[in-house]
C-alpha cells in the first residue's frame, strides 16, 4: 500500500467545510496549528465528535489526532450511509452543527442514510432542528432531491446546558443535483413557525406567539405559529424555551430566525449552579419576529444592537436560504 499524500492546512477556520470537501473529493488533509496560541489549544469536543461521526458513516476512514489536539490527519473513506446508526453529539454544540454537513454527505452515500442524533436540539449558537426541518429540507427539493425518504423527526427536545434531545434524520441517495439560478428573494407571502418549551410552563409559548403576532398581523394574514410543549422524558435534561420562524417568499426563498433561551453552559461563561436571569418570553417573540421580516443584508450590527433588548449572553440565529 502506497504512502498517503496529505493536503496541508492550518488553523481551525471553516473546519466543517474543509472536512466536507475533503470527503466528497476523496482528498486526505492534514490540519496543523489548531488554536496553538490559545489558552486552551487544540480541537474542541464538538470538532472531535464531528470527526467520529464521519468515521461512523464512512468505510475505511482514518483519523489521527496528536496528544495536544493541535494537529490531525484525516483520510476520507467511502461514504456508506446505512440504517439504524446512532451518534451522541455531546453538549458542546447543538445538533444543527452536525446536521448541515451530514445531510450533504448523506445525499452522496452508497446507501440511504438513517441516523439518530442525541444532544442539544435548540440553542442560540446553531440553527435549531425546527429551522432545519422547515427551511433547509424544503430548499433541497429545489435542487432535485426527492421528498420521499427526506425527513427529520424530532423525538425529544434538549436545551443547554445538559441536552437530552433526540432527532432521527433520514436522507435518500441521488445521482445528481439540478442547477438553479436564484437571484430574486421576492416578497414575503406566508410565515410559519413553532415555539417549544421544556421543563417550564407552556404559558411561555403563548406569550412568545402573542408578541410575534403583534408584529406579523400588521403585515400579512397568512401566519401560523404552532406550539410544541414537551414533558417527561421528551423534555430533555434542562429547562428552556424558544421560537423558530420561517418566512417564505414569492420566489421560494426562506428567511429564518430562531433562538432558544436557557441556562448557559460552563464553557460559555456561565457557572455550574449559578442563578441566572432568563430573557422574558415576550422579548423573545418580539426580537425574533423582527429578525424574520428584515432581510439579513439590511440588518447591520448597529441596527441589531439598537433593536435587541436582550443581555449579552443571548443571541438569535438568522439565516437566508435560496439567494
Amino acid at each position: 500500500m502506497g504512502k498517503v499524500s496529505y493536503k496541508k492546512l492550518r488553523g481551525s477556520q471553516n473546519l466543517r467545510q474543509r472536512l466536507l470537501l475533503s470527503t466528497l473529493s476523496a482528498t486526505p488533509v492534514q490540519v496543523e496549528d489548531i488554536r496553538a496560541n490559545d489558552m486552551m489549544p487544540g480541537l474542541r469536543p464538538h470538532e472531535v465528535s464531528l470527526l467520529r461521526l464521519l468515521e461512523k458513516i464512512s468505510d475505511d476512514c482514518v483519523v489521527k489526532i496528536n496528544e495536544t489536539g493541535t494537529k490531525f490527519q484525516y483520510k476520507p473513506g467511502i461514504v456508506m450511509g446505512g440504517r439504524h446508526l446512532v451518534h451522541d453529539c455531546g453538549v458542546s454544540r447543538a445538533i444543527g452543527y452536525f446536521l448541515e454537513p451530514l445531510v450533504v454527505l448523506g445525499l452522496f452515500s452508497k446507501k440511504p442514510l438513517s441516523i439518530r442524533l442525541k444532544g442539544i436540539t435548540n440553542d442560540s449558537k446553531d440553527p435549531c432542528v425546527d429551522t432545519f426541518r422547515s427551511a433547509t429540507l424544503p430548499l433541497l427539493k429545489q435542487f432535485g432531491v426527492p421528498s420521499e425518504g427526506l425527513e427529520l423527526k424530532i423525538e425529544s427536545r434538549g436545551a443547554p446546558p445538559h441536552g437530552g434531545g433526540e432527532v432521527l434524520l433520514s436522507v435518500p441517495i441521488i445521482q445528481s443535483l439540478t442547477a438553479v439560478t436564484w437571484i430574486d428573494e421576492g416578497m414575503v407571502k406566508r410565515i410559519r413557525g413553532v415555539t417549544f418549551s421544556t421543563r417550564v410552563s407552556s404559558q411561555f409559548e403563548n406569550t412568545m406567539i402573542h408578541a410575534a403576532r403583534g408584529i406579523f398581523n400588521r403585515l400579512l394574514p397568512d401566519v401560523h405559529i404552532f406550539t410544541d410543549h414537551k414533558a417527561g422524558q421528551q423534555a430533555g435534561n434542562s429547562p428552556g424555551y424558544g421560537i423558530s420562524l420561517v418566512a417564505e417568499t414569492t420566489s421560494g426563498c426562506f428567511i429564518t430566525a430562531d433562538t432558544a433561551v436557557s441556562y448557559a453552559r460552563a464553557d460559555d461563561g456561565g457557572m455550574e449552579g449559578e442563578k441566572q436571569e432568563l430573557v422574558p418570553a415576550e422579548d423573545v417573540g418580539f426580537v425574533v419576529s423582527s429578525l424574520c421580516i428584515m432581510p439579513p443584508r439590511c440588518f447591520k450590527d448597529s441596527c441589531r444592537k439598537a433593536r435587541n433588548p436582550w443581555n449579552r449572553n443571548t443571541k438569535a440565529h438568522q439565516g437566508f436560504f435560496g439567494c
